[in-house]
């Protein structure tokens, strides 16, 4: 197993890694910055575009036009072309205190993605599905940080964490649907030394991978929700896990190089950076495009 920089651009919130089979590039944000990165596997041809505020998530859209993006104030479409962001809709717009944070598309093109109290204190914050046709469900509610969302191979089971409540959920899935019932506790996290579970991505073995935000280390889970394995990062703030490269058995791991609240640890010269680890023998699956 090898970890290694592919980019150092100090993304003060790096998050939401994204890798496109199609274009065979690499996607990722910085939510505090309100930017979307995209480079080659190996960290060339880096190209950004800005957002007007927070991003929490994005994913790309079939169309290849440009992207679903979860900004603080509601879903938006980017358009890489222009560079123009269009408001879909603000599921929230009675919580100002709230933003939109991590999301992932399911296997039928939809988007999911929550919010989150932005002191992270209280549970303000819901799960929202978009649909292809920009339709807008809530999911769940009574959410203090939302991260993570994630599926299984077999899109039977949808995975989920609020990251203060030291837990990450499993929920029935309806793939035919987009229905996501019967939550229940899949793991529970180590908080023991300060961490908590931040962003997932599910391998193609079914096991769970997540980024133990401010501990400093990703740990995959069985499908039983058991430990079976742990990997120390180089810094402590961690972020989000997805997996990529031509024969998708890169895992990348983003991390931020400013804490959003004092209360959080600081990290050394390798905050802010993204990176990858190769030799660890596990492919991912291939990420979904928004149908919309």
């Amino acid at each position: 197993m090898k970890i290694e920089v592919v980019v150092d651009v100090k993304t003060t919130l790096g998050e939401g890694p994204l890798w496109d089979v199609e274009q065979q590039r690499l996607y990722w944000i910085d939510s505090f910055d309100g930017r979307v990165f995209r480079a080659t596997a190996d960290g060339r041809e880096i190209r950004s575009w800005d957002v007007p505020m927070k991003i929490g998530s994005m994913a790309l859209r079939k169309d290849g036009s440009g992207a679903v993006v979860s900004l603080q104030r509601g879903f938006h479409l980017l358009d890489f072309a222009t560079g123009d962001v269009t408001l879909i809709h603000d599921p929230e717009p009675d919580r100002p205190t709230n933003r939109l944070n991590d999301g992932k598309v399911d296997r039928r093109g939809r988007f999911f993605a929550g919010s989150m109290d932005t002191m992270e204190e209280g549970p303000s914050g819901g799960l929202y599905r978009l649909d292809s046709d920009f339709s807008v469900t809530r999911i769940d509610s009574g959410i203090i940080c939302s991260n993570g969302p994630c599926w299984s191979p077999d899109d039977r089971t949808f995975y989920f964490a609020d990251t203060w409540t030291g837990e990450i959920w499993a929920y029935d899935y309806d793939i035919a649907t987009g229905a996501a019932t019967n939550r229940r506790t899949f793991t529970r996290v180590d908080t023991s030394r300060g961490g908590a579970a931040d962003g997932s991505t599910v391998d193609a073995e079914g096991f769970l991978w997540n980024a133990l935000v401010y501990d400093g280390r990703l740990v995959r889970y069985a499908p039983d929700g058991s430990i079976d394995r742990i990997i120390d990062m180089p810094v402590k703030k961690i972020t989000s896990v997805m997996f990529g490269g031509p024969k998708l058995d890169t895992l990348y791991v983003t991390s931020m190089a400013k804490p959003p609240l004092p209360r959080f640890p600081g990290d050394g010269v390798l905050r802010g950076s993204l990176f990858a680890i190769t030799g660890l023998g596990v492919t991912g699956t291939p990420e979904p495009r928004f149908g919309g």
